[in-house]
């Protein structure tokens, strides 16, 4: 069996990037993925492992789970492939072309760059669930939000469009909104004072109050199937083919989603089953919808989602289609 080695961070390190059962780094199913790609190498006699297990060196191949921080480390003597998630509000450096030469294949959902060549399309994946339930009777509230409070200066972001969805609800309809994830409790540093962000007790000190804030979370499902609809907007805004797994959190829990985020998401996704934020001009606006809504209409969108959801159409945002474009790419 041949060595193969997946460079990724430190997090990860032990083939925790692999390891489902780990329920801190495998919530809501966000490995598997990974680890069905594991098992498709080790089904072609390769064992693919983080690069603290197989070394770089002592690999037949790397894959690199984003750009590398120090670039001139790409040993040329290997066939390097690139999978590229994050976009360029997040890492600029998964996106400078220049140092694309390094990998023989590069792996991405950019619309922009596939050619099947050099450039493969590959989506955030999902494990796809058997069974829905989708019950109206459990939804107890109107609307929800679970995002961490980040923040990216760069003129596509959505964090602040967040910011603003949050304070709208609370100033004028609390009851009808609650907010979940991480880092809320705590203030955030900006710019140059960035660096500060790592000294907690000061961040608490000087947290800023969110009176919909409800705490961590373990399952987003938990969460959503609570829910008739929730505020999903990606971390930045047109950008081709950049549809993560936020969407689909909402549709396995029977949520709604009011998404923001890919311009094309109609070329992926059915309209019928999510609302569409650029339609409104105003959160009072979106809100009248959302209240004034029948229960009828809003079986409308259950059922196109449980039909989407049955559908070959999900097929190129499940686990299965990214472990076989990787494993048939890589290992043809």
């Amino acid at each position: 069996m041949i060595k193969a080695a997946f460079f990724t961070g430190p997090f990860y390190l032990n083939n925790r990037q692999f390891d489902v059962s780990d329920k801190i780094s495998n919530r809501d199913n966000c490995l598997y993925g990974f680890y069905l790609l594991k098992k498709r190498f080790k089904e072609n006699d390769v064992d693919l492992s983080t690069q603290d297990i197989n070394l770089p060196s002592e690999s037949q191949f790397i894959i690199y789970n984003g750009m590398p921080k120090i670039v001139k480390d790409i040993s040329l003597e290997k066939d390097n492939y690139l999978v590229i998630f994050e976009s360029e509000v997040i890492r600029p450096d998964n996106w400078n072309i220049e140092n694309h030469k390094y990998f023989k294949k590069i792996f991405t959902w950019n619309d922009k760059y596939i050619d099947n060549k050099k450039y493969f399309k590959i989506n955030f994946s999902s494990k796809i669930p058997t069974e829905l339930d989708f019950n109206l009777n459990k939804k107890k509230k109107l609307c929800a939000m679970i995002a961490g409070h980040k923040f990216k200066k760069h003129p596509l972001e959505l964090y602040t469009e967040r910011l603003k969805a949050i304070r709208w609800f609370e100033e004028n309809y609390p009851e009808d909104f609650d907010l979940y994830g991480i880092g809320w409790d705590k203030y955030y540093f900006k710019g140059i004072l960035s660096r500060l962000n790592r000294f907690n007790t000061l961040r608490k000190l000087l947290k800023p109050k969110y009176s919909s804030y409800k705490g961590p979370i373990e399952s987003k499902k938990e969460i959503y199937k609570k829910y008739k609809f929730a505020i999903c907007y990606e971390n930045a805004r047109d950008i081709p083919g950049y549809i993560t797994e936020k969407i689909f959190d909402c549709f396995f829990a029977g949520c709604v989603p009011i998404y923001w985020g890919a311009p094309n998401i109609t070329n992926h996704i059915p309209t019928d089953t999510f609302i569409d934020k650029r339609n409104f001009n105003t959160y009072e606006e979106l809100y009248s919808y959302l209240k004034n809504m029948s229960d009828k209409e809003y079986m409308r969108y259950l059922d196109a989602i449980r039909c989407f959801i049955k559908s070959d159409k999900l097929y190129p945002f499940s686990a299965e289609h990214f472990a076989s474009i990787l494993t048939n790419e890589i290992l043809r």
